[in-house]
């Protein structure tokens, strides 16, 4: 929703305004605040972090221009989980297992690197940035919805929204997450393709802190990160993860979204093939409690990363403008977000006083390739890369080579052994991977057949069902104001999102989506219903489906206490 009008000269005025108080936001506002920029912070949850949700690792990396913790004292010790000291991936085919650290490739450029829940992590920085926003005439608002731009004779002057009158700014920073409408009501970013985006689920599990260190083999300033690839998930491209919260575990999926709507796979019985896998027993024993499920779509930099997001005085940070790093098991969002913010918030501070709106944004694109930053979200080497091995036909050659008998003895030679652990840490090639099922399940299969200790306990959890997950969740429904809409309710235009929906089934009536067999005048057809009731805001049905998507007004919809 946005406004175009020929006066707007009675609507309330900022010198800034932010929109979103995750990293990026936070990182905006709080270096906007130290310039003396007056500065308004709209938050659409009920408190920072409860409409947020990220798998979560945090870096510091040495070449970055702004790290967290340059911008908020206290940040590790008062907003973070662990330190994340050691890495692994393993690579699993059925019970056997090989596994390789990735302290190379983890400590590159790594200055540190923490694992974090957005609730905590969210609601600590809100609290800090309306102190410092305070100080210069500003603050934060929760429970506001920024609903789209507000323009003046077609040019971007502010924003809208549902609970307050517009707004104006002499900059606008849209920190709203990976599903923007301010991004969208400029242009700047669009959901028609599902491979430029990925799907997390993560579970949040319960675990004394005690614990935590026992089974982990750590002490409580230290943890562990790890990765998962192979043929527990039925062929879908992607992996899974798990991280050492304080007193929790943090373990999820992320796949590329056509790879989940082409494979008609179910998200949440992906993660449940990762939590009953028995590599993960050694873990979780038998004593397993989800506080929460979650869900979330993930930008694919290298495909949507914007090379000038902005427009007019609206600049674009973290997700919004596809800044989120996922290459194999690089995977970085958060410090770009705040590095992002940072950079946007000195850009218009250096063009203060310039009479072209686009003078703030020009330079932040300008101070985002100067910092490196756009080559490590668009790294020149996938784009040559890509041209070859993203051809089906590369693809699946390399995949029938890998899966014979010459292709079997190559890997499992011990030489081959030694060069894939190198290769696994180099941040070269890592970040020339193709997105083919070569990287994700064929040759992490074959690595596994070859090299693998074979595991011979079983896993005694039994995760909750999708219906215990979906009642376990906090809701603030909003009956009669329905935040998605479907404009084609055939299988055809929707049907994909009643399997890549996190919290619908094929088999489960419960969720957002369903499927249903009409019979009209002798015919059958089979269309799609919604319900945004159990809707928990992932946006992945914006993208395999066709509708007309929103965020719910303010605060409701779902409220995560983790995130």
């Amino acid at each position: 929703m946005s406004a175009d009008t020929d006066d707007t000269s009675e609507y309330e005025h900022y010198e800034a305004v932010v929109v979103g108080c995750g990293p990026g936001g936070a990182a905006a506002a709080a270096r906007l605040a130290d310039h003396g920029v007056e500065t308004l912070v709209l938050e659409r949850g009920t408190e920072a972090g409860s409409k947020n949700v990220s798998g979560g690792l945090i870096y510091a990396e040495e070449s970055a221009a702004y790290t967290i913790d340059d911008l908020f004292d206290g940040f590790r010790e008062a907003a973070a989980e662990r330190p994340v000291t050691d890495y692994h991936i393993h690579n699993i085919a059925g019970s056997k297992v090989k596994s390789y650290e990735l302290t190379d490739l983890h400590e590159h450029d790594t200055d540190w690197c923490d694992a974090v829940l957005r609730r905590q992590m969210d609601s600590w920085l809100e609290a800090r940035v309306h102190e410092k926003t305070s100080e210069t005439g500003g603050g934060v608002l929760t429970d506001v919805r920024v609903n789209g731009l507000l323009r003046e004779n077609g040019e971007i002057v502010g924003v809208t929204c549902d609970e307050l009158d517009p707004i104006k700014a002499d900059l606008i920073v849209g920190a709203d997450g990976v599903n923007s409408e301010l991004a969208r009501d400029a242009g700047l970013m669009d959901w028609e393709e599902p491979d430029e985006w990925f799907q997390g689920v993560k579970a949040v599990v319960d675990m004394d802190p005690n614990v935590v260190n026992d089974r982990f083999g750590i002490d409580d300033d230290e943890g562990v990160a790890h990765l998962f690839s192979g043929d527990l998930f039925e062929d879908v491209r992607g992996g899974g993860f798990l991280y050492t919260n304080a007193d929790s575990l943090s373990i999820g999926t992320v796949f590329h979204l056509d790879s989940l709507v082409e494979e008609q796979a179910e998200p949440h019985e992906l993660l449940d093939a990762l939590l009953t896998h028995p590599l993960l027993a050694q873990w979780l024993r038998d004593d397993y409690d989800e506080r929460e499920y979650s869900a979330k779509l993930v930008p694919d930099s290298k495909k949507v990363a914007h090379p000038e997001p902005y427009q007019d005085r609206l600049v674009l940070v973290g997700d919004a403008a596809g800044q989120m790093q996922a290459q194999g098991p690089i995977i970085k969002g958060m410090n770009h977000a705040v590095t992002a913010g940072a950079l946007a918030a000195d850009a218009f501070v250096v063009t203060r006083g310039d009479a072209k709106p686009e003078a703030a944004g020009r330079r932040y694109a300008q101070m985002l390739e100067k910092s490196g930053t756009m080559d490590k979200l668009r790294p020149r080497r996938y784009e040559l890369s890509r041209g070859v091995g993203e051809h089906d036909a590369v693809e699946s050659a390399v995949d029938r080579v890998l899966e014979s008998r010459v292709g079997s003895l190559a890997v499992g030679n011990p030489i081959a052994n030694g060069l894939l652990k190198r290769a696994y840490n180099s941040p070269f090639l890592v970040s020339m991977l193709p997105d083919t099922s070569t990287g994700y399940v064929t040759l992490p299969t074959v690595i596994g057949e070859q090299h693998g200790r074979t595991i011979h306990w079983g896993s005694e959890i039994e995760p909750p069902t999708l219906e215990e997950r979906i009642g376990d969740l906090t809701y603030d429904t909003d009956v009669g104001n329905p935040h998605i809409e479907l404009r084609d309710e055939s299988a055809e235009a929707s049907g994909a999102a009643v399997h890549a929906c996190p919290v619908s089934a094929e088999d489960f009536g419960g969720g957002c989506y369903r499927s249903e067999t009409v019979k009209t005048n002798g015919t059958e057809e089979t269309l799609v219903s919604l319900d945004t009731q159990p809707c928990i805001e992932c946006g992945t049905c914006a993208i395999v489906a066709d509708t007309e998507w929103e965020h719910p007004r303010g605060g409701k919809g779902v409220e995560y206490r983790e995130g």
